[in-house]
């Protein structure tokens, strides 16, 4: 299993990605061999958010030229994750039908994205 770091290559900034921020979606490179799961579990390990859904879009290569040269441009992977903007407590089952609750606090935005207009 590869680390989060090698997983989430970096963040992806447009005026669409930009106005997405607004409803908890942030956009990311990522590896291009990564899963929807592997995002996940990047992206709240490395920024401490709860991730609610993934998207990821494959890119493929333009092609280019350079004189009498012709060739493709590297093609990539893009990622579209959404996060719980206000995240509650967390509960579960024990044993014997008690109710159990976990208060995990988790984040309500990504800041390498500065703040969300």
């Amino acid at each position: 299993m590869k680390r989060a770091e090698d997983i989430i290559i970096q963040p992806y900034i447009t005026e669409k990605s930009n106005f997405l921020m607004s409803q908890g979606k942030y956009t990311f490179v990522v590896d291009k061999k990564a899963t929807k799961i592997d995002v996940k579990k990047a992206v709240e390990e490395l920024f401490g958010v709860k991730v609610l859904k993934v998207n990821i879009i494959n890119c493929k290569g333009k092609k280019k030229r350079v004189g009498v040269h012709q060739g493709y441009t590297a093609a990539w992977k893009k990622s579209i994750v959404q996060i719980a903007l206000n995240p509650g407590e967390e509960s579960y089952l024990q044993k014997g039908g008690k109710k159990a609750a976990v208060d995990k606090k988790y984040k309500t935005e990504i800041e390498i994205f500065g703040t969300a207009q």
